[in-house]
């Protein structure tokens, strides 16, 4: 695996101009840890969200208008609507946030499990090329995401747009297997034809190559800022602490960047923007 982050990785030597350049220009991860940082001060929440505003535009989360969410099992059950990937205990699928570069502050890792996964996307949208050229080319096209549960300020049932796209030379993957699936179940959205499910299960097949994927454990006090349009992420199923202080918990912010990339004019509908360095992403505030 090649992803590394080039930036220093302690707090008291982070440089906002170098992590800009490296998450839109480099690898597009960067991990910063403290060891010292939790016990420094006293609204971790409070404090990484102006650590975030100082850097970069966070964007709202949630119709209530969130910056900051956290990350952890609240145990809604498959069927509460605000179930949402990030509050449950079971591993996700390789997948993209609806922002530029997504950021977390950990807090408390898991007792076991929670282990963090990233994948190059242009790595994995050349092997797919390569191997099989006819998905590579359904994976350009537009796919249907069905609006997110807790998506209520977005009126649209569901939005169009490719997984991998290029405009003017600029490579971005977008995916969220999980609305798509939606959106095919639901008979007020276009349904996927069996190529474009043969497409998906092909590029979560790559993605699960283990050469490619960049794996570690976030400790407490670590920050992790990810691209969002050049790498995939997931992390795996946990287990908990039976002391709720114990308990793993990240916090969450997704970030608008001044130096992002041009995207598909396709994405309008989803990100309110494609121009570069344009505030775009999150959800739409009541």
């Amino acid at each position: 695996m090649s992803i590394n982050s080039s930036v220093p990785t302690d707090l008291k030597d982070f440089s906002p101009s170098i992590a800009l350049n490296e998450l839109e220009n480099g690898d597009g991860i960067i991990r910063i840890k403290s060891e010292k940082l939790l016990n420094q001060i006293s609204s971790p929440q409070s404090w990484f969200l102006k650590f975030c505003q100082k850097l970069w535009t966070p964007i709202s989360q949630s119709p209530e208008g969130d910056l900051v969410l956290s990350v952890r099992d609240q145990s809604f059950g498959i069927t509460d609507s605000r179930t949402r990937g990030p509050n449950t205990n079971s591993k996700l699928g390789f997948h993209t946030d609806r922002c530029d570069v997504i950021a977390f502050l950990c807090l408390m890792p898991a007792k076991s499990g929670g282990e963090n996964q990233v994948v190059d996307s242009q790595k994995v949208e050349n092997i797919i090329f390569t191997e099989r050229p006819d998905l590579h080319l359904i994976l350009k096209q537009k796919f249907p995401y069905k609006r997110h549960i807790v998506d209520k300020g977005n009126q649209k049932p569901y939005v169009m747009q490719p997984i991998f796209s290029e405009f003017n030379g600029y490579f971005a993957c977008s995916y969220l297997r999980v609305l798509i699936d939606r959106a095919d179940k639901d008979k007020n959205c276009p349904s996927l034809s069996e190529k474009q499910r043969n497409a998906l299960d092909f590029l979560d097949e790559v993605c699960e190559r283990d050469e490619l994927q960049l794996k570690f454990t976030m400790e407490s006090g670590e920050i992790l800022l990810l691209n969002n349009w050049t790498l995939l992420h997931r992390r795996t199923a946990f287990e908990d602490y039976l002391d709720s202080a114990r308990k793993r918990h990240l916090l969450r912010v997704w970030l608008s960047m001044p130096n992002s990339r041009p995207i598909d004019h396709s994405f309008k509908a989803n990100f309110g923007a494609t121009e570069a360095g344009a505030i775009r992403g999150g959800m739409q505030v009541l």
